[in-house]
């Protein structure tokens, strides 16, 4: 049965606010503070590593899709952070090696990996529990 776009728009928003939510406060763990426009980066990235699924099949293994999710976590923050980030007062990774433009760096890409395996189990385990789609079932390798 065809899904309303009403309850898509219904559901893209509740796993936008979660998303957001949780990205706000690893921010806030991580830093002490945060910025409005992470949590909406936070809340893109977390709907668009949700979508993994929509377009790779369940039987690629986690570990490559953790990877895959990283790079849409470092798209949304680098997008956010040319846009948005002027004076590095949201972001600066002038001091961590192997940054592009301050905005992103490859230390917090890997980092980015294991917060990307949760949220994609996270966000698949949302739809299974409140939108009543399909059980999750992954594989490592």
């Amino acid at each position: 049965m065809r899904e309303s776009t009403r309850n898509k728009i219904i559901k893209f928003l509740v796993l936008f606010v979660i998303g957001g939510i949780i990205y706000y406060c690893i921010e806030l763990g991580f830093r002490g503070y945060s910025f409005l426009l992470m949590a909406i980066c936070g809340g893109l990235a977390f709907v668009s590593v949700g979508y993994i699924n929509e377009f790779m099949p369940w039987e690629i293994p986690i570990i490559i899709q953790s990877i895959f999710s990283s790079f849409v976590i470092m798209f949304w923050e680098l997008t956010f952070g040319l846009i948005f980030n002027t004076n590095h007062q949201m972001c600066d990774y002038t001091n961590l090696p192997f940054n592009y433009k301050v905005q992103i760096c490859l230390y917090f890409g890997i980092i980015w990996c294991f917060v990307g395996c949760f949220a994609i189990i996270l966000d698949d385990y949302l739809r299974y529990w409140i939108f009543g789609e399909e059980k999750p079932h992954y594989k490592l390798f």
